[in-house]
C-alpha cells in the first residue's frame, strides 16, 4: 500500500477532441514501468465494467476464479492489488468526461489507495458537472498537445515477444515437488517464529538462469487476474513449500525489513515450522493482522488449474513409466513412499523371530 500522499489529480482538456492526445496517450502505455493508459469500453457505465477494463489494460485475463476476502468488491479488489504490486505509478483515463460520478469515486479510490498519479483526459473545452462535483480532492486543470504529453510520459518501448516455442513449453521446477500435497493447512497456535529453512528433508531450490527466472514471472502476472492465486504459486517457486504450508502464512508471517515468510508445519509432515526468504519481487498487500496471506483448501482446485495453465509443473517420470499425458504432481511422493516400503520390508526381514514356548 502507498507510503506517501498521491499527487493531485490532473486534469486535460482536449477541446476539440483531437485524435493527437488518443495517440500520445496509448503510446506511453506501458505497465512494466508504471505506465497505465485506459480507454474506457465504448457503451458500458457500471463500475464493474471499469475494473475488468483495468484488469484488461494490464494485460489479465477476465475472469477471476477463486475465492476473496469477504466484503470486497472482487474485481476492484484484484485492480488495486496488482496496481499495488506490479506498481503503477501513472493513470490516464481517456474520454474520462463520459465517465459516471461512481466511476470517478472509484478511480479516487484506487488512486488514494496506491498513490498513483492520475490523468482524467476530457475531450471538451471544460469540465462537465458531474467531474466537477466529483473532483473533491487536489487537481489542477491544463491543455495543450505538449502539456499531455509531459503528463502521459513517453513513448513505450516495445517489448521483445517471447517466441511460441518458449511461450508454450512446459518449465520444469523441482520446487513444485511437494506443491499439490494438501495434508494440513494448521497454523501454531500462539507465537510461532520459526528459525531460518535448513533444507535437511529435500534439496535447495536451485538458482534459476535470469531469462528463465523472467518468463516464470511473465506467465504467473499474464494468466490470471486472481492476486491470491498468483502469490501462492510464486511463494511455492522460491519456497518449494507444500499447498498446506503455504496456507498457513499470516499476514504477521511477514517481515517486510527482513524480507523473510514464515511457513507452518506442526504435524511436521514436511519439514517443520520454517522461514524463507522473500525476493524482492514480492510485495505484501494485506493490511490486517490475523488474515490469511495466500490460497486456502477451498482455492485448491482453481490453483491447481493455474499452475497447469501457466505450464509449470514438478519433475515428470519418464516416458517409459508415464501412463498418462497429463501433469503428475505426485512422482516424488510416490518414490517416497515406494523407497520406504521397501526399507520397512528390509527391516522387517532383518528383525528377529520369536515363537511362544
Amino acid at each position: 500500500m502507498r507510503r506517501t500522499p498521491p499527487p493531485p489529480v490532473t486534469v486535460i482538456l482536449d477541446p476539440e477532441d483531437d485524435a493527437a492526445y488518443v495517440r500520445t496517450a496509448l503510446a506511453a502505455h506501458d505497465p512494466a514501468v508504471g505506465r497505465v493508459t485506459l480507454h474506457p469500453a465504448p457503451g458500458t457505465a457500471g463500475e464493474i465494467y471499469l475494473a475488468h477494463d483495468l484488469l484488461a489494460a494490464l494485460g489479465k485475463p477476465p475472469l477471476l476464479p477463486g475465492r476473496f476476502t469477504p466484503g470486497t468488491d472482487p474485481s476492484w479488489h484484484a485492480v488495486t492489488a496488482w496496481f499495488c504490486a506490479i506498481p503503477i505509478t501513472r493513470l490516464t483515463v481517456l474520454r474520462a468526461h463520459l465517465l459516471t460520478h461512481q466511476r470517478l469515486e472509484r478511480l479516487l479510490d484506487l488512486r488514494e489507495a496506491t498513490g498513483l498519479h492520475l490523468n482524467l483526459v476530457c475531450h471538451r473545452p471544460r469540465l462537465p458537472a458531474t467531474l466537477q462535483r466529483t473532483l473533491h480532492v487536489p487537481h489542477t486543470i491544463t491543455g495543450g498537445l505538449h502539456a499531455a504529453r509531459t503528463n502521459f510520459g513517453p513513448p513505450a518501448e516495445a517489448p521483445p515477444a517471447p517466441s511460441h516455442r518458449t511461450a508454450n513449453r512446459w518449465i520444469t521446477l523441482p520446487a513444485l515437488e511437494r506443491f499439490d500435497s494438501l495434508d494440513s493447512s494448521s497454523h501454531c497456535i500462539g507465537t510461532c517464529t520459526p528459525p531460518m529453512i535448513k533444507w535437511r528433508h529435500r534439496p535447495k531450490p536451485r538458482p534459476r538462469t535470469e531469462a528463465t527466472l523472467q518468463e516464470i514471472t511473465r506467465r504467473i502476472q499474464t494468466r490470471t487476474a486472481h492476486p491470491r492465486l498468483a502469490a501462492t504459486l510464486a511463494a511455492a517457486v522460491f519456497t518449494a513449500a507444500a499447498a498446506h504450508q503455504l496456507a498457513t502464512a499470516r499476514l504477521e508471517d511477514y517481515d517486510e525489513q527482513a524480507a523473510t515468510l514464515a511457513l507452518h508445519d506442526p504435524a511436521r509432515t514436511v519439514d517443520d515450522c520454517a522461514t524463507h526468504p522473500v525476493p524482492a519481487c514480492m510485495a505484501r498487500l494485506e493490511l490486517t493482522q490475523g488474515r490469511r496471506m495466500l490460497a486456502q483448501p477451498d482455492d485448491y482446485q482453481n490453483l491447481m488449474s493455474f499452475a497447469e495453465d501457466t505450464r509449470l509443473r514438478p519433475p515428470q517420470p519418464p516416458s517409459s513409466q508415464r501412463v498418462t499425458t497429463d501433469v503428475d504432481w505426485w512422482w516424488r511422493e510416490r518414490q517416497e513412499i515406494e523407497q520406504l516400503d521397501a526399507m520397512l520390508a528390509r527391516d522387517r526381514g532383518r528383525s528377529p523371530r520369536w515363537s511362544p514356548r
